[in-house]
């Protein structure tokens, strides 16, 4: 549409406090019908709402009555640590289905009959409040002594006392059931691996008393007894060493003494009857013994030296060449008197001489004791040489079994390491064992970490919600917020010059005066009484509503 040519926009004044309070008197229905209206739908809703009443009880977690240093528990978890847990146990789906079920309680009748059960539970869920608390004075090994509160929204305030009561029995199931639980596991737990650490010790004795058996007199504990014994067996075959040396000088000695004697007697022979001998042969018999004697004393002295002494020492080397020299002589002399031997003889006659026959038969005596001694020492000889066999064997024994005892001293260490930490882990296992005991005797005794009621639950005279007053109220103001933007609309749509202001304002023309309106008598009045009627029946209407409402509160919700 076209806007005419003589069409001037022009702005509106500003309006003060009594354009303000004229706006009012104009469209005071646009402002007090949407309050009233307001004010009663308000009080209907207000006293159409349920009651809510709110029961509530507050649980203290006591420490253990016994300290720790006493009697540990075996509960790594912290009470209040377990709340959030049970907490959810309590208002999972299953556990609140029951609640809601219950005969004895009958929760959320109406809504069941409307609602699957999934949206009742939400709905409850919203009703349940646990905060955790903080008491302070009592302190735990983890800080101060907690409790917390338990709160149930519920229309009927005897039904939310039960339930809150019902809630305080499953806290307390769930968490006897869970120091049950908890100390259950630990004590299977702990009686397994107490099973197998005597097991695995009773298989390490086994393998190392086994390997103590195959492995007699090679052990290294048994090093110092076989070295003291290997000590002791050298030093038995020196003595025997040493005895079998000196028995073989005085077998050499005999020797000499045999020859010496056997010289003896064969010069007694060489005598005559007339008691005259040969003077030559006589005397090389006596330098051949004699150096017989030395031969022999040489090579009883050369033996000794080789005993101390390595060869080419020397002393050896100049012991060995005095006995070639003096065998060389000997051998010499050895042919002298063969030669004198050999020569024919004239028979001589010879008489009888006893004193050579007594010198004979004494010498025969000495021979025959020597001979007797020479037997003993040889068969004293033989004995030894078998101790010395013996103690031989013996040594080479022990000293196998040392180099034995290196060689396996690795596996045994370490068969022994393994059985000691096998022990030390059975004793870990006992200890822990103690403990789990402990604990389950804490918890028998109710002794431990409990959770105790501290306030029981209460039951509520007056509902918590809904606060009809504060309902009321804000649906007035709401409702008076409305009247208001209605008055100003319908003032901002109507154009028309309201007073001398507005003349004054838009037509720039002094005004003279002003002619009050006059209308017809019967059409004001017919207007007045439209308007009383209207507002009589909207009151009328509002009030019952009130009253239906405030009955419907009275009657039924109370």
């Amino acid at each position: 549409m076209a806007t005419p040519s003589n069409y001037v926009a022009i702005s509106r004044r500003t309006l003060d406090m009594e354009d303000y309070i004229d706006v009012a008197r104009r469209h005071v229905g646009w402002i007090l019908g949407p309050t009233f209206a307001g004010l009663v739908i308000a009080t209907v809703v207000a006293f159409m709402m349920q009651n809510v009443y709110v029961s509530e009880a507050v649980m203290r977690i006591t420490p253990s009555q016994i300290s720790a240093n006493i009697a540990a528990s075996t509960v790594n978890q912290h009470l209040t640590e377990r709340i959030q847990q049970m907490q959810q146990e309590i208002l999972s789906r299953t556990s609140l289905s029951t609640i809601i079920t219950d005969p004895r309680l009958d929760l959320y009748k109406n809504e069941r009959a409307k609602e699957p059960i999934e949206d009742v539970i939400e709905g409850m869920k919203h009703d349940i409040k646990i905060n955790i608390l903080e008491l302070p004075g009592s302190m735990t090994s983890q800080g101060a002594a907690s409790a917390f509160n338990i709160q149930f929204s519920y229309p009927d305030s005897h039904k939310a006392q039960a339930v809150v009561q019902t809630l305080i029995t499953k806290f307390m199931e769930a968490n006897l059931n869970t120091q049950r639980e908890q100390q259950n596991t630990v004590t299977s737990f702990v009686h397994d691996e107490l099973t197998v650490a005597k097991a695995n010790l009773a298989a390490l004795d086994e393998a190392l008393t086994k390997f103590r058996v195959e492995n007699t007199g090679k052990l290294p504990e048994e090093s110092a007894m076989n070295i003291a014994q290997l000590t002791s067996l050298q030093q038995q075959a020196n003595g025997i060493n040493d005895s079998l040396n000196r028995e073989a000088q005085e077998k050499v000695q005999l020797d000499t003494h045999l020859e010496t004697l056997q010289g003896q007697l064969e010069l007694l022979g060489m005598f005559d009857k007339d008691n005259d001998i040969t003077g030559p042969v006589a005397r090389q018999n006596e330098r051949l013994l004699m150096y017989n004697k030395q031969v022999t004393d040489q090579e009883a002295q050369l033996a000794q030296l080789r005993q101390i002494f390595k060869p080419g020492y020397p002393d050896i080397k100049d012991a060995e060449k005095h006995l070639g020299e003096l065998k060389r002589q000997r051998d010499e002399l050895q042919k002298e008197q063969d030669a004198q031997e050999a020569k024919p003889k004239e028979p001589v006659k010879r008489g009888t001489n006893y004193a050579q026959a007594a010198r004979a038969s004494d010498i025969q005596a000495q021979i025959s004791a020597a001979h007797a001694a020479e037997q003993s020492l040889e068969m004293e000889r033989k004995s030894k040489q078998q101790d010395q066999a013996r103690i031989n064997q013996q040594i080479a024994g022990y000293q196998s079994r040392l180099q034995e005892t290196s060689a396996i001293q690795a596996k045994y260490q370490d068969l022994l390491r393994n059985e000691i930490a096998a022990t030390e882990k059975l004793q870990v296992e006992q200890k822990k064992e103690e403990l789990a005991e402990q604990s389950n005797q804490l918890l028998q005794r109710k002794a431990g970490e409990q959770l105790e009621v501290l306030d029981s639950p209460t039951l509520p005279e007056k509902p918590s919600a809904p606060k009809r007053v504060q309902v009321v109220g804000v649906g007035v103001a709401l409702a008076f917020v409305i009247g208001l933007a209605l008055a100003g609309v319908q003032e901002a749509r109507d154009t028309s010059l309201k007073n001398l202001k507005d003349v004054r304002a838009y037509t720039n023309l002094p005004v003279l005066s002003s002619i009050p309106l006059l209308e017809n008598t019967m059409l004001v009045r017919r207007k007045r009484r439209l308007a009383y009627l209207a507002w009589s029946a909207a009151v009328i209407v509002g009030l019952l509503a009130i009253g239906a409402a405030l009955y419907y509160h009275a009657t039924v919700l109370a």
